[in-house]
């Protein structure tokens, strides 16, 4: 999956729908880089298996089913799709996630999901689930930019991908029952904004992270955006803006330091919680320098 391609240039459809706000926009985000990733274990776990670095499972007497020496996340990619609304403030397209998901059931999110082999690129999985999801053409987004990886509670690698909508009549929500239960949108800004937010502070291995929720209303229907998306909203409103958020970010500290590991050894889950065990011993004595977890929603 391509996260650092460039994005296309404007389509005919941004010079007669979109305003010159909206273009200058365009061509700014156009030119946005994510910073180069952090050195993850993932990676390194990797590239020692490739180099033959390190013991294999049936040389230390450890099960295969509890040890594998090879582990990469998931591949998964969400829309941030703009749009220009009647009062010309910049605004995001969300979803409501059917109550019949075994996960997040009825959870706000962004419209995206896992990547296929079919799929060229972290554009083309986000619009394809996009179209899936919630009836959105992809030939009426265009991508403009790709942000930084986030890890998720699940093991996946959801990179967000920022697309303008040009012509919002164009697009008729057509909700797939099966995985979205309401379409709706809201304004980009709120999520640098301390109005209508609160968060909670969690500590888990002796660290302590904050956890934000929106609260936002459309209609009748109360939403909370949190977790995972109200993290990637964050990050999105902050890059088109180009402003950090009127309130203490809190983020998460998962930067691992380059290691001369030799092995990685997956521990177990608990509660939906995975950890990997690091040693710097070939003879995978217990001398454990690095836990790895996931703690994101």
């Amino acid at each position: 999956m391509k996260t650092g391609v460039a994005a296309a240039p404007p389509t005919a459809k941004s010079f007669t729908f979109g305003s010159s706000r909206l273009f200058a926009l365009a061509e700014k985000l156009r030119l946005y880089k994510p910073p180069p990733p952090l050195s993850s274990l993932f990676d390194e776990a990797e590239e020692m298996r490739a180099e033959g670095i390190g013991k294999s499972i049936s040389d230390v007497g450890f099960q295969e089913s509890i040890a594998p020496v090879r582990f990469r996340p998931k591949k998964a990619a969400v829309l941030v799709c703009l749009f220009e609304g009647d009062d010309g403030d910049l605004r995001v397209i969300l979803t409501k996630r059917s109550s019949t998901l075994s996960t997040h059931s009825g959870e706000v999110s962004l419209p995206g999901g896992k990547a296929e082999e079919r799929d060229k690129d972290d554009g083309y999985t986000a619009t394809r689930e996009a179209e899936e999801e919630i009836g959105l053409d992809p030939s009426l987004v265009d991508v403009v930019a790709f942000l930084e990886p986030f890890p998720s509670q699940h093991l996946l690698r959801v990179v967000p991908v920022v697309g303008i909508l040009w012509d919002k009549k164009a697009f008729n929500p057509t909700p797939n029952p099966a995985e979205v239960e309401a379409v709706f949108d809201a304004p980009l800004e709120m999520f640098l904004k301390d109005e209508n937010r609160r968060s909670e502070e969690i500590e888990w291995m002796g660290e302590k992270h904050l956890v934000h929720f929106f609260d936002y209303k459309t209609g009748d229907e109360d939403h909370v955006i949190w977790g995972l998306t109200a993290r990637i909203l964050i990050r999105a409103a902050t890059v088109v803006y180009q402003r950090p958020p009127a309130f203490i970010e809190g983020k998460s500290n998962f930067k691992y330091s380059r290691m001369h590991t030799a092995c990685v050894i997956k521990v177990g889950i608990v509660s939906g919680w995975e950890f990997l065990c690091i040693s710097k011993s070939f003879d995978l004595k217990p001398r454990y320098v690095a836990v790895m977890f996931v703690i994101y929603s």
